[in-house]
């Protein structure tokens, strides 16, 4: 009986094996981020793109291509001529993918490296064209605008291989070595030129300062004469007699003095004499 059933066991083993080979051959799984387009001997590329899971095929007749849709960045480098023929170097980064609806034609016309074929030629295409619309300075100033410019002519463009641009933007840009030494050579002016007005500015400031000065002595000054024009002898004799005072507490307080003649003149102490 053992034996029997081991011929039996023999005998279905061959096509158990040939039919677990052909289901597994006849199952492909698409993973997340991914889409599937189904080429078929007989009818060609289908038109529409499998999801993720699993998912059934006619081994040797189907074949799933795998294409990853999930959102990829890549970076763009070029050098080019300004307005003004000056050398610039940019690099400008995309995040882009595949239009999913459109999967079946970016397969037909371009591939799997969809992205390698079209995204070097139309990124330096579009670069070459806007960058040669704006002066050296311009392109600094003006990074906003002329990275917008940029985003618009990319996003046509890659719509026309059914490709989707998610984001658009300079990441690097620099100037040739005579451009740059010109610039550094405009800032010194810049720097030279708001030195020498502060120095201008400070010389009017101190001959205004000098102005006032004199105003204010000459002033003064008249002062002192109508003072004197009007106190006459009186004023005279006041300056006298504070003089007088200072030199008496000078010579008081010297250890060398001990008798002031009250009729001393040169000491101005006889106020009343001429």
């Amino acid at each position: 009986m053992s034996a029997g059933l081991l011929n039996i066991a023999s005998k279905l083993a061959v096509p158990a094996f040939i039919g677990v080979s052909v289901l597994q051959a006849s199952l492909y799984d698409v993973p997340g981020g991914y889409r599937a387009v189904m080429f078929d001997r007989f009818s060609g590329v289908s038109d529409v793109a499998t999801g993720e899971g699993t998912h059934f095929l006619i081994p040797w007749l189907q074949r799933a291509i795998l294409y990853d849709v999930r959102i990829k960045p890549r970076n763009i480098t070029t050098t080019t001529g300004s307005k003004d023929l000056q050398m610039v170097s940019i690099t400008l980064r995309l995040l882009s993918r595949p239009d999913v609806d459109k999967l079946s034609t970016v397969y037909q016309n371009l591939g799997q490296d969809y992205d390698e074929r079209v995204l070097p030629s139309i990124g330096n295409e579009v670069l070459k064209a806007i960058v040669a619309q704006f002066n050296a300075s311009q392109l600094i100033e003006e990074r906003e605008i002329v990275s917008a410019r940029i985003r618009a002519d990319l996003l046509k463009r890659a719509k026309e291989f059914n490709i989707k641009l998610e984001d658009v933007s300079i990441t690097h840009m620099t100037f040739g070595k005579e451009f740059t030494t010109a610039v550094e050579q405009k800032q010194i002016a810049q720097q030279d030129a708001e030195r020498a007005k502060f120095i201008v500015e400070m010389a009017e400031h101190e001959r205004q300062a000098n102005v006032i000065r004199a105003e204010g002595e000459a002033e003064a000054a008249t002062t002192i004469g109508r003072a004197l024009d009007k106190a006459g002898e009186a004023f005279v004799t006041l300056r006298r007699i504070e003089t007088a005072r200072e030199v008496a507490t000078t010579l008081a307080g010297s250890r060398n003095v001990t008798y002031l003649p009250a009729s001393s003149g040169n000491m101005l102490l006889n106020v009343g004499g001429a």
